[in-house]
């Protein structure tokens, strides 16, 4: 990143060149910390609140078990999407601890930003089983924020570091709704 960067993309850094291993820890560690905020106290705290202020609670049939089975599958959408960002872009999926090289593996194939999709569903899916409307509204407000306020930088940042490349798949990748098929890179490029 150049030192004429704007302000907004100071944070940004490439990783360190590091093992593999290196890489998962970081990211199973940034994983974990972003479930035990996002998912668990921050939703556990909002559905107390909410109890106390007796507002009715969502009931839907099977609430105890489904939304478990969807956390689990989101879940795996996310853990795959950032391990497949440490181990083939030898980084993490942090700003501050960027991959060196742009991920068109796994999920990213199909969508640009499998983690955020992931991590939003998961929150709703929270929310769902603690009948929570205001946990569902959390997770809701959160898209809201990161595709107003963290997605256009993370998007000029990569426009920066990897130029046509990230711009063609842009242009074939879409931001929230997945492809039916597989995005590829032209031939040539790095997949």
């Amino acid at each position: 990143m150049s030192e004429e960067s704007p302000w907004y993309l100071k944070g940004f850094r490439r990783a360190k060149v590091a093992g593999v291993g290196w890489n998962v820890l970081k990211t199973c560690a940034h994983t974990a910390l972003f479930w035990a905020l996002f998912l668990f106290i921050f939703p556990w705290q909002i559905a107390s609140f909410e109890r106390w202020l007796e507002l009715p609670a969502l009931v839907v049939p099977g609430q105890e078990v489904w939304p478990w089975v969807g956390f689990a599958l989101m879940g795996a959408l996310g853990i795959s999407s950032g391990l497949t960002m440490a181990i083939v872009g030898r980084g993490t999926p942090l700003p501050l601890d960027f991959p060196n090289r742009l991920v068109i593996r796994g999920a990213y194939r199909f969508v640009r930003n499998p983690m955020a999709i992931a991590g939003l569903s998961q929150g709703a899916l929270v929310g769902v089983y603690l009948g929570s409307w205001l946990v569902i509204l959390y997770a809701v407000a959160g898209g809201i924020v990161w595709n107003v306020f963290a997605r256009p930088p993370e998007e000029h940042h990569l426009e920066i570091e990897f130029g046509e490349e990230y711009l063609r798949y842009k242009q074939h990748v879409g931001c929230w709704i997945p492809r039916l098929s597989p995005y590829s890179p032209e031939p040539g490029e790095p997949k």
